[in-house]
């Protein structure tokens, strides 16, 4: 085969036609009509000498070849990516650029108050869209269209990025006016009401099965391993419902330290160490293999870890 007679553009098409798994898809994420993207597949199709995609029960499904193919292509176009990237160097000082970041409810609230203002002194014209996890799909990661994911990941693809940002313990917030105050020991804390909180991972949320100790996370783990179970009346996915619901007077909260300590100035709260162990976590940030050795991206990683390495300036700037 010819390379110079290749349209590159083609593989592109089938980039994303074997994510998608649908002509229309691929046509409205590329931007094309739909008889052009189909008319791209029948190129495809006699390029590779296959029918790449077949119509099925299920829908259109990836041929043997394709599978074999997917992968292949994928580093092709991140090689050429990094190729026809240009060299020039990222003038934070003067960019328009928008970041997006999908940060859990933790990270929003615990690092991304001292990015934002870390931001605005070095990069004021930069514009920050901070997205939930329940926005974004490990395939707008991948694909470029979210610049960072923040969370605390169980799994990511493995051609992803990825860096710690910080290792973060636990801590229980309660009322002044909560009894235990003055006696927080574990069998006080599991007579005790909780309020469980919790979001990580990508996609739409489910309920919560209170019987399912392996889904309720580290908190709950942490008790099965002491074959000990707490008493949860409220469950929610926002820490700063979780910190507000606390200062009632009968509800604790257990939630990573570094949360807990932006409330070190509310009169109405108190900061306990919890009465057993919980393993501590890492905080971590992911982003695509497209975005690697892009200069603005290298910027904000920077950025990002230098300001979670200061953790004097993440209180004080937390507090502003």
């Amino acid at each position: 085969m010819n390379l110079a007679r290749i349209d590159l553009n083609l593989l592109v098409y089938l980039d994303v036609l074997l994510r998608e798994k649908s002509v229309t898809k691929a046509a409205n994420h590329l931007g094309i009509t739909q008889p052009a993207m189909s008319n791209g597949l029948r190129r495809l199709r006699d390029m590779f000498g296959d029918p790449l995609l077949v119509r099925t029960s299920e829908g259109m499904t990836a041929t043997a070849r394709a599978v074999e193919l997917q992968p292949l292509i994928r580093t092709v176009l991140t090689e050429i990516d990094q190729v026809v990237q240009p060299r020039e160097e990222f003038d934070a000082a003067t960019t328009k650029r928008v970041f997006r970041i999908m940060a859990s409810d933790y990270a929003e609230s615990a690092l991304i108050p001292a990015v934002l203002k870390r931001i605005r002194d070095e990069a004021p014209g930069v514009i920050l869209d901070v997205l939930t996890p329940s926005d974004v799909s490990f395939l707008d990661v991948e694909q470029g269209r979210v610049d960072m994911a923040i969370n605390r990941f169980d799994k990511i693809p493995q051609s992803f990025h990825q860096r710690t940002i910080w290792e973060d313990s636990f801590s229980c917030l309660l009322s002044v006016h909560n009894p235990l105050v003055y006696d927080f020991t574990l069998d006080a804390y599991l007579n005790a009401n909780h309020i469980w909180v919790s979001k990580t991972g990508f996609g739409v949320g489910v309920g919560v099965n209170p019987k399912d100790v392996q889904r309720l996370g580290w908190v709950d783990e942490a008790l099965a391993k002491l074959d000990k179970k707490r008493n949860i009346s409220v469950f929610t996915r926002h820490y700063q419902v979780a910190m507000l619901l606390s200062q009632q007077r009968d509800l604790i909260a257990t939630l990573p330290s570094r949360a807990a300590q932006l409330m070190l100035d509310n009169p109405n709260l108190v900061i306990k160490e919890p009465p057993f162990p919980i393993p501590p976590f890492e905080l971590k940030m992911a982003w695509s293999p497209l975005l690697q050795n892009n200069s603005d991206h290298r910027w904000l990683r920077r950025l990002i870890t230098q300001t979670a390495d200061a953790p004097e300036e993440l209180e004080i700037r937390a507090r502003d």
